[in-house]
């Protein structure tokens, strides 16, 4: 990772007030973390800045909060929680500026954990204003952010200091970096993507740069309608937008003269009605009954798509291939999944996907631990796909 500061440029932390930006938006009920997997995510940052003795101080956002502090939006639950998933103790300050949070970090001692309140209980957060990040700034002496899915956003805790102090890549931050320069950024070819979902309009953008990048576009979902609309496809009752058949094929023109293979499905799944186990049949996609929609490919579908997957040297994967949200459903998703897990274990691909639908799908088929990266970050890993600038990524790179 020459291209950006990490923890490997750091030097000696030792006495060190070390800012962390962290992703701890965790879904919580009753007062309880019911899902712990970000803030394990960057326990490895954390717990290697402790050990060698420096002071480590997380920042963190928390919801939407609207006019300043919500008790129901603090971060005093997810202290207790961090503080088992580290097995350490991790102090909490009750604002992330000010007196109450000198007070708690003057307080420390070297190899202790703190966590501040709810960045965005401040206004100056996400309006990245200079005097709010510098009120932040003063706290630490180095800044560190392993929050690459808050990366997107040009906040005080995410960009502005990292203008005002000196700034290196979390582990976590780094494995996410790596992790998508293979995919897209230098990758071994030839390179599939897979893009799903309900609806093309949320992803135009991504569509358009992955045809300048990809050897072969598979597009599923509710969003293959759209372009098996545009070419003509008769596809009944089936979830389309039928607005957007001229940007489809426009997408099309440009795949064909960046020599792009569009794979669209041949056959799908199609029933009368969107709920589980709903009486169903497999069909040519030109022979969709006019009363039923399709809610997943077929198996000549999937056998393409394999097929694919077998002649590429790197997958990155965006979006589920059918409603696999309900069975049946889910079939064609979970079979793609496991073969291109099959051949991540065998060493012959490099995998790496990322969005909430995907981590659920791919958590769903058993298999996001055999992929080589899957990635919780959301809208920054869409924004990456789409080839945008991230912000809290830029600010990191070795001059």
């Amino acid at each position: 990772m020459a291209a950006f500061r990490t923890l490997d440029d750091i030097g000696d932390v030792t006495g060190k007030r070390v800012l962390v930006r962290v992703d701890l938006n965790v879904p919580v009920a009753d007062g309880a973390v019911t899902d712990a997997t970000r803030i394990e995510r960057v326990a490895p940052t954390i717990l290697e800045l402790a050990d060698k003795k420096a002071r480590v101080i997380l920042l963190a956002h928390f919801g939407r909060p609207k006019d300043g502090p919500s008790p129901d939006l603090s971060l005093e639950p997810i202290a207790r929680a961090t503080a088992a998933v580290l097995r350490r103790d991790v102090g909490f300050a009750a604002d992330c500026v000010g007196d109450k949070a000198a007070a708690a970090v003057a307080a420390m001692k070297d190899g202790d954990i703190l966590l501040l309140e709810n960045t965005r209980f401040h206004k100056g957060e996400e309006k990245n204003d200079d005097k709010f990040a510098r009120a932040l700034a003063a706290n630490g002496d180095i800044f560190v952010n392993d929050a690459f899915s808050a990366a997107h956003r040009a906040h005080a805790s995410t960009e502005g200091l990292a203008r005002l102090m000196p700034a290196f890549a979390g582990r976590t931050m780094q494995a996410e970096l790596e992790a998508l320069e293979k995919g897209l950024g230098n990758p071994a070819r030839p390179v599939v993507a897979i893009v799903g979902g309900a609806k093309v309009s949320t992803k135009i953008d991504l569509l358009t740069n992955l045809v300048k990048k990809v050897d072969a576009l598979v597009i599923g979902g509710g969003m293959a309608n759209t372009f098996l609309a545009a070419n003509g496809t008769d596809i009944g009752k089936s979830l389309c937008e039928h607005d957007l058949g001229a940007t489809a094929r426009q997408i099309m023109i440009d795949a064909a003269e960046a020599g792009c293979a569009i794979v669209l499905p041949v056959d799908g799944v199609v029933a009368r009605e969107f709920k589980a186990n709903a009486p169903n049949e497999t069909v040519p996609v030109a022979s969709v009954p006019a009363d039923a929609m399709i809610l997943d490919v077929g198996t000549k579908s999937v056998d393409a798509v394999d097929a694919w997957i077998d002649r590429a040297a790197t997958l990155v994967w965006n979006g589920p291939l059918g409603a696999f949200e309900i069975e049946p459903f889910d079939r064609a998703t979970v079979a793609v999944a496991k073969h291109a897990a099959a051949r991540t274990r065998a060493g012959k691909l490099v995998s790496v996907a990322g969005g909430g639908d995907t981590v659920a799908a791919l958590n769903h088929a058993g298999v996001a631990d055999d992929f080589t990266y899957v990635s919780t970050a959301g809208g920054a890993f869409l924004e990456w796909m789409e080839g945008k600038v991230l912000p809290g990524v830029e600010v990191l790179r070795k001059a």
